[in-house]
């Protein structure tokens, strides 16, 4: 095999290609035609005196021009937590998209300190950008400052913060609007109660992902002006402990007007729960929560729920991904935009698309795939 010239070793390394077909390549198989490809990568190379090309230089996708492989960190407070497995599919699919690399660390347990051990770790290893989950609003300051003092952009996703305390100097929020889908969420129960108990279940009081929203959901009956009591209960993080929480509450309390739910481990046990002891036909006027949990979408088809709320969790692991590589990316000139990643009312009637569609986006499935649709957008 002749010598190859150290330019077009270079260009052909930015084919990705296997080892064996990019031995072939620099082999004697089909080297006649490597050739002529190469000289035209060789011109490639060299041409423009250092300017990079239009597209495909070393490390470059689409049009972007090359950079470094850059690593984000996506600190969580329930790293394992199946709520967040379309968000680690999201990043993942942006990181493909955009050559980068992320991780995925934090907390099992929504330990905040576990979280904050996380994000000091990332910025001592020099982490090129910093999505963090703000679940404490005095816990992520200190980090969050330091990060941004060390030339690494920070987001948040999922949750920012308290209603009038962001918690940090982040740059941006990507999630949905928590006390806004909290108090959507009790505007629509109000719709079917004009009297007695609603019962709202908690899995962790005071973490704020989730307190913010059944703040929401108080206010919201409040403001309706109606009779009707609302009863705040924590439950558990762990699902099981949490089902025997709620199981218990509604033995000793028959008479119940509704039952909510803010998390996505306490909405599925309201569906079990109200399965198990009949009381839609025991005066039980409304039953409702939040994320997508097979389970959930079930109980939504038995009516044994009545809707829950889908904040679209890919996004909340794709954008932070797209977010911080355009900021690093325009040397801080495109800085993140707040983005609300939505409030959708999953319900009877619209929940077969969710149970039949197996997709990445919705953590139902691994698999790389167009989802077809057809038919009319639903619009008002």
């Amino acid at each position: 095999m002749e010598k190859i010239h150290p330019k077009v070793e270079e260009a052909v390394e930015t084919l990705s290609l296997t080892s064996v077909a990019r031995r072939r390549l620099l082999s004697g198989a089909g080297l006649v035609s490597a050739s002529a490809a190469a000289s035209a990568l060789l011109a490639a190379c060299t041409s423009g005196q250092g300017e990079p090309a239009a597209s495909g230089g070393s490390g470059a996708h689409g049009d972007f021009p090359a950079t470094p492989r850059w690593k984000f960190v996506l600190v969580c407070h329930v790293t394992t937590n199946p709520f967040f497995t379309p968000t680690q599919y999201g990043a993942q699919d942006a990181c493909a998209l955009l050559g980068t690399d992320f991780q995925w660390t934090g907390s099992k347990d929504s330990i905040v300190a576990e979280m904050v051990n996380a994000c000091n770790t990332a910025i001592s290893a020099k982490a090129d950008g910093l999505a963090v989950a703000v679940v404490d609003k005095t816990a992520f300051r200190q980090p969050v400052a330091k990060a941004l003092d060390a030339g690494i952009p920070v987001v948040s996703y999922n949750a920012d913060g308290a209603r009038d305390d962001k918690g940090s100097a982040r740059l941006a929020y990507i999630g949905q609007g928590l006390y806004e889908s909290g108090y959507a969420l009790g505007q629509r129960a109000i719709q079917q109660v004009d009297s007695g108990e609603i019962v709202g279940f908690i899995a962790t009081p005071g973490a704020l992902n989730i307190q913010p929203r059944i703040d929401g959901a108080q206010q919201a009956i409040k403001d309706s002006g109606k009779p009707v009591k609302f009863t705040p209960v924590g439950t558990n993080a762990d699902t099981t402990k949490g089902l025997s929480i709620i199981d218990a509450y509604a033995q000793g309390h028959a008479n119940l007007a509704g039952m909510l739910a803010v998390d996505a481990g306490s909405t599925q046990s309201i569906g079990q729960t109200v399965k198990k002891y009949g009381m839609r036909s025991k005066g039980l006027k409304v039953a409702g929560g939040f994320d997508l949990v097979p389970e959930t979408l079930t109980a939504i088809k038995n009516g044994d729920l009545d809707y829950t709320i889908d904040q679209q969790p890919y996004l909340q692991g794709f954008l932070p991904v797209l977010y911080l590589y355009l900021y690093k990316l325009s040397g801080g000139l495109l800085s993140p935009s707040e983005t609300n990643t939505g409030l959708l009312f999953v319900t009877k009637g619209n929940v077969d698309p969710y149970q039949v569609t197996k997709s990445r986006f919705e953590g139902s499935d691994t698999a790389q795939k167009l989802v077809p649709r057809s038919g009319p957008i639903p619009h008002a």
